[in-house]
């Protein structure tokens, strides 16, 4: 089978397409037929050895995949061959072939394609977890996201609404604006490109600040950091829950006497260690996901989709920010 293979760290332009074995299903195992896959900035770092785990090489990128079950292993009960499914890999997703625990994968319905399918569980499922279970969103309150026109920043703004919030969305331009208003923000900001110098930094809390009204805002969902982080924090409201989702702008240092000023938290998200820890918590909000996709609360934005081999253009170009909603790569037909 082909393979988008990482061989030594680098960047987009240094993935390979390569043969490899087949793989076989073990105990508890199915082996996926990959249709589709779908990019998220964990790619960008794991290439570069820059993510929480680094896979022995030769590896590839890739951590969520739509596709058609080819064989079963073992143990195996309640899939057949030929069920469509999506799933989550972690990596090894930019595949032809791949082989899954059975319990890792998910129905994909038969009304929806193999690229929204791949595109739906990492930003859902990290956005369900970081709202409900770490920013304790409840309906009336006020959501600020930060990088929303990005995958999980659309997810939030869509979630947010789901569950009743007043939602502002921030980006970096009117292109992505639209697309925010278009998954339901209330309010858009503009934002401009850090680095900002500290007039900068308060004209940025004050813009914060002005639509998030003399209250604050309840929850903020920051999947982007560096210098963005301390302008949002100072507009947060008492008791508010500031999430930390992501770093692609830099890893911020932050003021910790505002958060005795404010009496708020800054809370990280880490879904995937989440689901390992809590796995029946974390089907509850899957099984919450497909019911609001179902009711057209949540629809996943494909908004490219590449061929299997410029996969790495599509990894590149989530590493330039350049994303708006999901990139997909089409891995088969």
């Amino acid at each position: 089978m082909r393979a988008l293979l990482s061989k030594a760290a680098g960047g987009p332009e240094t993935l390979v397409l390569d043969e490899l074995p087949d793989p076989v299903a073990a105990a508890g195992q199915v082996v996926v037929a990959v249709k589709a896959c779908a990019i998220n900035y964990p790619d960008v770092l794991i290439i570069e050895d820059k993510y929480q785990f680094k896979p022995q090489r030769p590896f590839a990128p890739g951590g969520e995949i739509a596709g058609v079950i080819e064989s079963i292993g073992e143990g195996v009960t309640g899939w057949n061959v030929g069920d469509r499914v999506i799933g989550m890999t972690g990596h090894g997703g930019l595949v032809e072939k791949v082989a899954v625990p059975a319990g890792s994968l998910y129905p994909l319905p038969p009304e929806r394609d193999f690229a929204e399918g791949a595109a739906l569980l990492l930003t859902y499922a990290t956005t369900i977890h970081a709202l409900l279970d770490r920013g304790h969103l409840v309906e009336g309150q006020s959501l600020l996201v930060l990088g929303a026109a990005g995958g999980v920043g659309l997810a939030a703004i869509e979630l947010g609404k789901a569950f009743g919030a007043r939602v502002v969305a921030a980006v970096s331009s009117e292109e992505k604006a639209q697309a925010a208003r278009e998954a339901g923000a209330d309010e858009t900001l503009i934002y401009a490109r850090a680095p900002f110098d500290k007039d900068q930094s308060k004209a940025l809390a004050e813009q914060f600040k002005a639509l998030g009204g003399k209250a604050g805002y309840d929850v903020i969902y920051d999947p982007v950091g560096g210098d963005y982080a301390e302008p949002a924090l100072r507009s947060i409201g008492w008791e508010g829950r500031y999430l930390v989702v992501g770093f692609p702008a830099g890893i911020p240092k932050l003021p910790l006497n505002l958060t005795l000023l404010k009496s708020c938290d800054v809370c990280g998200v880490f879904w995937g260690a989440f689901a390992a820890r809590d796995p029946k918590a974390n089907a509850a909000h899957i099984a919450r996901l497909f019911q609001l996709w179902k009711d057209g609360k949540i629809a996943p934005r494909v908004t490219e989709t590449f061929a299997f081999e410029d996969g790495g253009k599509a990894i590149a170009k989530m590493a330039a920010r350049g994303a708006i909603g999901k990139l997909v790569v089409k891995v088969a037909d």
